[in-house]
């Protein structure tokens, strides 16, 4: 029997727990199409292809699995950069398959050619190949599934020409691989895991710190079980969080809780990190997060990680959830202290920003964005899935909101990327329909995806967006009032934009906020709508965030000799 590359694809695809692709029509792909709607594969098109691949790793990040997005040559592979690049700097999981012009025309100028997407994936992926063969479509998508799920997850290209596609072959020439991943991950040595049992047992002040390597080996049941038994708490980055619920006593949030508890004395003295890398959101080098002194004992399933930004004490390369059961294993017959103080001193720092802005939930006046963000936390419920877009309104989006399972928050990583909500909520309402979806953005952000809200209605994909609309890109202009004055605000102006018309346009349930007093009715009403959502909402553009004033210095001057840099702090002059 001859069946074609498009077939093939699929098959291999759905034998290896594939049943939902993002994508957007490109002709080159319709053999693709054509075999998906064969073998009952979802198929959700977007607006754009940033925002399938946005969707894809969206996919990955509330699920655990691998996301797919399949784009159509040329200008389809250049849109998807971006969304290749967001997944590789968080290390996502994600399979991006790019339509190219026929193989043998080669320097002809053909349409959509011309430009070596092979190439240009390279940088932004781990691992970018060209097919050139039909018969080898199911071995080589099994290998890029198989570079993107195991060693540190992230994203993988694979241009498939439309004539390799169309090609039919003999199916028994083309055999479908059996296995993706290994059977077994590493584990840590008895005598890395007896040191570190030792030190987290005589430590005043431990912490655990989970990443997206906790997340990706499915540890959640191990780190609830050594949380316990240890009685230590866990801090959680976004990919991370609600592993352990926000509603555990031991959950500490997120990592900034451990600088504010240095702030006032109570800093970490030993710290176990799973399977997050030290970079900008585990405080870089500033030690604000991680103190210099601490003891660091540091798990990561990629080796070169051990160590980057500061020494590491005690480093372990290995697969988080088998490390976690062998220290589980080890903490038997340990006396474990209470360390009621140490405790304390981290419930006092979690509720810090709360306390902080307690005052704005009844203030009547004009809407402050944490009271628009605890709101609709508070109505959404722990049992939602979140996601966060924006420079401020992700911020504000995180201090207000608790989850408490893992996949359930999804917001920003290393590429600061803005317009991810949309996308990133799709993927959650796709991949958990009986769950509630909540996208709260920016009204900048909320522009560079705008026309996803069709995809949700067409699709029948009913999430909740709400629009912090404070008329500005909010994190750019009170940075630059910070750092340069009120009058010297410059391409960082918004207007009062009517987005809930907009998306009522695309059949969207469509609800317009002035006033606090309006806040929660309009928010119910949406909630209640069983349509896709769009909640605009007025809200105090003089507010500035505190991560903004972090960012930026707070407008204080830079030491003699040195300037300030936006998002990045002193450096030499």
């Amino acid at each position: 029997m001859l069946i074609d590359g498009g077939e093939l694809l699929v098959r291999v695809l759905k034998k290896h727990g594939i049943g939902t692709i993002f994508t957007l029509h490109g002709g080159n792909l319709d053999s693709i199409f054509q075999a998906a709607l064969d073998h009952e594969i979802r198929l959700i098109d977007t607006r754009h292809e940033q925002a399938a691949g946005h969707a894809a790793e969206g996919w990955a990040r509330t699920t655990g699995q691998p996301g797919v997005a399949i784009v159509t040559a040329g200008p389809g592979v250049t849109d998807v950069v971006t969304g290749a690049a967001n997944a590789y700097l968080d290390c996502i999981p994600t399979l991006i398959i790019g339509g190219a012009a026929p193989l043998s025309d080669a320097e002809m100028l053909p349409l959509q050619g011309g430009l070596d997407q092979v190439d240009l994936m390279r940088p932004v992926t781990k691992w970018s190949h060209r097919v050139t063969h039909t018969q080898r479509i199911p071995d080589l998508v099994a290998q890029a599934l198989r570079v993107a799920t195991t060693g540190r997850p992230g994203p993988v290209f694979l241009e498939i020409p439309v004539d390799v596609l169309f090609r039919k072959v003999e199916e028994d020439s083309a055999a479908l691989p059996e296995r993706v991943r290994p059977e077994a991950a590493p584990s840590a040595s008895p005598g890395a895991v007896a040191k570190a049992i030792e030190w987290l047992a005589r430590a005043e002040r431990p912490a655990i710190l989970a990443g997206g390597g906790a997340w990706f080996a499915g540890a959640g049941a191990e780190l609830r079980a050594f949380a316990e038994k240890t009685g230590i708490p866990v801090f959680a980055n976004g990919k991370a969080r609600g592993l352990l619920p926000d509603s555990h006593e031991l959950s500490g949030g997120g990592f900034t809780t451990l600088g504010i508890a240095r702030q006032a004395g109570q800093e970490a003295d030993v710290v176990l990190i799973l399977g997050a890398r030290l970079g900008m959101f585990t405080g870089g080098r500033s030690g604000q997060t991680i103190p210099p002194g601490a003891r660091v004992i540091q798990v990561d399933i990629e080796g070169e990680e051990i160590g980057r930004n500061r020494d590491i004490e005690l480093g372990i390369v290995a697969d988080v959830r088998e490390t976690l059961s062998a220290l589980l294993a080890a903490a038997d017959g340990v006396q474990w202290p209470a360390r009621a103080g140490w405790r304390a001193a981290i419930a006092g720092a979690r509720g810090f920003f709360g306390a902080m802005f307690a005052a704005t939930l009844s203030d009547d006046r004009a809407i402050h964005p944490y009271r628009l963000a605890h709101t609709l936390a508070r109505l959404a419920g722990p049992d939602a899935i979140f996601v966060a877009d924006g420079g401020e309104t992700s911020w504000w989006m995180d201090v207000a909101t608790a989850v408490d399972g893992g996949g359930s928050w999804m917001s920003h990583g290393y590429l600061g990327c803005l317009g991810v909500g949309l996308p990133f909520a799709i993927a959650a309402k796709a991949a958990h329909p009986e769950r509630r979806v909540v996208c709260i953005s920016g009204d900048g952000s909320i522009g560079l995806n705008f026309s996803e809200f069709d995809t949700m209605a067409r699709h029948g994909l009913n999430v909740l967006t709400v629009v912090n609309n404070d008329q500005q890109w909010g994190m750019s202009r009170h940075g630059q009032e910070l750092m340069f004055g009120h009058d010297r605000t410059v391409v960082t102006h918004l207007g009062p934009t009517r987005y809930d018309l907009a998306a009522a346009g695309f059949g969207c349930h469509a609800e317009f906020v002035e006033s606090a007093r309006d806040l929660e009715p309009a928010l119910a009403r949406a909630l209640a709508s069983g349509r896709p959502a769009c909640v605009n909402v007025l809200t105090d553009p003089a507010v500035i965030a505190p991560v903004t004033m972090a960012m930026v210095g707070a407008g204080r001057p830079a030491a003699d000799g040195k300037v300030h840099l936006p998002y990045y702090g002193e450096r030499e002059a």
